[in-house]
């Protein structure tokens, strides 16, 4: 029997966040390929709380984790260093995503894999990206190789003759050689890809053309038509869906010039964590939200495909490719390794 009125019937109201950040967790266990995962978590979020501002919205989804992960993340909660928990059975990375998108309406979203480091002012690096390029929808925090080849073949085609579309060199060859040492690869890529790397220059400001997924910030409108399940745990298409969303709506990926996040990987490495002063609080400069130009989605991108297939077409063939890396400014030595 229900008496009275439920005193929250007809009323709204929402939360004063504009920065969401989701963290899907999978650590079923603390052994082999695990053992160090719990930590690195630790490490991955001690990271992100230290250098978020107050109106950031921290989302972690637990994905079926080991009890010991789960009571962290629930302690995480209890004390209010993040604002939502979500727990489920091992549902996948793309599903834990969309579970913690939806029911809310905060303008940007970083989607942050569990084992990444943040740096100080990580944020505000992001923002001026969203700032300065309009047709932006992504933006990454960790630079890679050959990131313009991936989805990003609506940017190359609108800016191929442009003067603001060139090859110049690497910020951080030590930061770029070390997220691939992270990944387990070998170091026998051709040196040249640590030395050069697109960028899209607006004014002066420049931007890496391309982003990866490891840790990347996205517009919320990009998100809102993402399909609502996907049976991969991991790989298969789902990191096609988020990737893809971007330049199907007309809108561009870009990565930061300089690292503002580092991949830890699955195993600690104590040199890097004192170079990045762990026990040291970073500095919060600002605490109101930019103001960040909207792009109004126009509808059907028919264009798109239009442009991803002329794009794919140049890139694949190897001469077309070495004329279209010299329009756009890479020295003729480094061309093959492009």
């Amino acid at each position: 029997m229900r008496k009275g009125l439920n005193p929250n019937k007809d009323k709204t109201g929402g939360i004063n966040y504009l920065h969401q950040v989701i963290i899907p967790i999978y650590i079923p266990n603390q052994e082999g390929y695990f053992e160090e995962s719990l930590q690195v978590l630790e490490i991955c979020i001690e990271s992100l709380l230290r250098s978020s501002r107050p109106y950031t919205f921290i989302s972690l989804v637990n994905n079926g984790s080991c009890s010991e992960v789960e009571e962290y993340i629930l302690d995480l909660y209890k004390e209010g260093k993040v604002q939502e928990i979500i727990v489920s059975a091992n549902i996948g990375k793309y599903n834990s995503i969309i579970k913690a998108v939806s029911g809310h309406n905060i303008p940007l979203v970083t989607i942050s894999d569990a084992d990444v480091f943040f740096k100080e002012n990580w944020q505000e690096e992001t923002y001026k990206i969203f700032q300065n390029f309009k047709k932006v929808g992504v933006v990454g925090l960790i630079p890679q190789f050959l990131s313009y080849q991936s989805h990003s073949e609506n940017l190359l085609f609108d800016y191929s003759f442009s003067s603001k579309l060139k090859f110049a060199n690497v910020k951080e060859p030590e930061a770029l050689a070390g997220f691939y040492e992270s990944i387990g690869w070998k170091p026998n890529y051709p040196k040249e890809r640590l030395k050069f790397t697109l960028y899209l220059n607006n004014g002066g400001f420049e931007a890496i053309v391309g982003s990866g997924h490891v840790v990347a910030s996205y517009r919320r409108e990009i998100l809102q038509d993402l399909a609502q399940f996907n049976p991969f745990k991991m790989g298969g298409n789902s990191e096609e869906l988020l990737d893809e969303t971007a330049p199907k709506k007309g809108y561009y990926r870009f990565t930061t010039p300089k690292n503002m996040a580092f991949h830890l990987g699955n195993k600690l490495d104590n040199k890097f964590l004192e170079k990045m002063n762990l026990g040291n609080n970073f500095t919060i400069k600002e605490e109101s939200f930019p103001d960040i130009p909207a792009f109004i989605y126009p509808g059907f991108n028919w264009a798109y495909f239009l442009k991803r297939k002329l794009i794919q077409l140049i890139l694949k063939s190897h001469k077309l490719r070495m004329l279209y890396l010299k329009q756009l400014g890479m020295p003729e030595a480094a061309r093959k390794s492009f």
